[in-house]
């Protein structure tokens, strides 16, 4: 007891004085030696002992270095194929330890990254030798069930939002794998099994909490620093680290008309031209996605998912052609919990695995790109191979492409070709097809989408943003000049 109060009133002296607090850092933590670190524009550099003990001292969450408990956990995403060591990993418990980080980040001229919910496809949210600000332990859904507003910290996953939304019977447009994080999923525009409905979830926000490159921590909304709410609707991390998002809900039942429906590999060139022909007179409620599966060294299968989310009765006459325009294999679409929908993908994208990936924007579906895809498609033994039409439309296409960052609104689908496998000896051939299989459909798609690119260069993340690129470029210009934050599809300051 008498050790408890004695180390409680250190910690309220700390304040008085660095001195004191960076001792008591020491003391609990205490750091070797000077630390290397990675400069910001590539190169070496020394971090001194004492100023690393005063930037840990400044944090109320933990700063991580390499050997210390919860560094390897915290260093790791989504991808299992990424493997990088920060040189230090900042903890953040709020908005205050995310302005401190930037700070030490800018006076030390260290290479960032910003890991919110850590799904990360490309791994550019974690660095070797650099800082990474580190969101994970900043959660907490509130949702205001009467303005139909829910309150969610940057390191939140869909799932969390999702759960405690739907408690109110509410939602929004949240992703198709519930442990995807809320922040990297909304900043690059996000899709959704509603987003046909209520648009993507970036059109949902009401309102970001960012921490700037400056240091400084703004709002951005329709009312205040209006361009920059506007680059953040789709131009990723560019302008800083969103610390809190503002969502608007609305009313979606707790139970849908959902799950999938299977059909023989043979009669995929069949399922695909129904697919484009229907779902270009689905209604909003609808969001019918179209993937061709096959699990490693095993055949692969042709799946229709179903997520209708208006009124059941009406819902099933809508989707009726689809259960009768061929035989399927199985059918499993029911009345379900949407919760259990959305979360019935997480298996199969669990973290941890090896995982490479390839999209693009489909606006004018061709044959001779089903021909590509069916002719070229090759399962591959220690390899999950999934093809996915991805269906938009409807709300999206509504918003005019300058209307926000996000300018792909004229696409009808996205088309993704994703490999994941356990084996990382295995990691140079099943990359190798992926990219070799991709460049037979990339022609036939236009941009891609952000959230699903691995290794974009400079002169495809400028012509995907098209039109809209010389005004993100005034936006970085000034709010992040010296790019600090480039470990994303980058927009470079003039």
């Amino acid at each position: 007891m008498q050790r408890r109060l004695f180390l409680g009133s250190m910690l309220g002296a700390a304040a008085a004085g660095l001195p004191l607090a960076r001792a008591l850092a020491a003391a609990n933590a205490p750091v070797a030696g000077d630390v290397p670190a990675t400069r910001l524009g590539g190169g070496e550099t020394v971090l001194s002992r004492s100023a690393v003990q005063d930037f840990r001292a400044s944090l109320r969450g933990p700063l991580l270095m390499a050997g210390q408990d919860g560094y390897d956990r915290a260093r790791q995403v989504w991808n299992g194929m990424i493997d990088r060591r920060p040189a230090l990993i900042a903890r953040c418990t709020g908005a205050t330890d995310v302005a401190r980080s930037v700070q030490f980040a800018r006076a030390n001229d260290l290479l960032v990254a910003v890991r919110s919910g850590g799904h990360s496809t490309s791994g550019q949210s974690v660095c070797d030798g650099g800082l990474m600000i580190d969101l994970a332990d900043m959660r907490g859904v509130r949702v205001d069930p009467r303005a139909r507003r829910a309150r969610v910290p940057g390191g939140c996953l869909l799932g969390e939002l999702d759960r405690e939304a739907q408690f109110f019977g509410l939602a929004t447009t949240a992703g198709t794998v519930s442990h995807t994080g809320a922040a990297g999923l909304t900043l690059g525009g996000g899709f959704g099994r509603l987003g046909r409905r209520f648009g993507l979830t970036c059109d949902n926000l009401v309102s970001v909490d960012v921490v700037t490159a400056g240091g400084d921590v703004v709002r951005a909304s329709n009312d205040e620093n209006r361009e920059l709410f506007w680059g953040l609707r789709g131009g990723g991390g560019n302008f800083g680290i969103a610390t809190s998002f503002e969502y608007r809900l609305h009313e979606v039942s707790p139970t849908i008309l959902g799950g999938p429906i299977i059909f023989p590999f043979a009669r995929a060139r069949e399922v695909l031209d129904f697919f484009v022909e229907f779902t270009a007179r689905a209604p909003d409620e609808l969001n019918l996605d179209c993937a061709i599966v096959a699990p490693p060294g095993g055949k692969p299968m042709v799946i229709l998912e179903v997520c209708y989310s208006g009124d059941l009765a009406r819902g099933e006459k809508v989707i009726a052609p689809v259960r009768s325009f061929t035989k399927p294999l199985a059918d499993q679409v029911k009345a379900m919990p949407y919760l259990q929908l959305q979360s019935g993908g997480d298996e199969a994208n669990a973290a941890g695995r090896n995982y490479y990936v390839k999209s693009g924007f489909v606006e004018a579906p061709d044959p001779k790109l089903f021909d590509a895809m069916l002719a070229g498609f090759s399962p591959a033994a220690g390899r999950s191979t999934v093809m996915l039409l991805q269906q938009l439309g409807g709300a999206i296409g509504r918003v005019r492409p300058d209307a926000t960052a996000f300018n792909h609104r004229q696409a009808r689908f996205d088309l993704l070709v994703l490999g994941g496998w356990e084996d990382p000896a295995q990691t140079p051939e099943h990359t190798a097809w992926i990219r070799d299989f991709w460049r037979g459909l990339e022609g036939y798609t236009r941009g891609y989408y952000f959230n699903t690119t691995i290794g974009d260069s400079q002169e495809k993340v400028r012509a995907n943003f098209g039109a809209n690129y010389p005004r993100l470029v005034k936006l970085k210009d000034r709010y992040d000049p010296g790019n600090l934050f480039r470990l994303n599809a980058n927009v470079q300051p003039t």
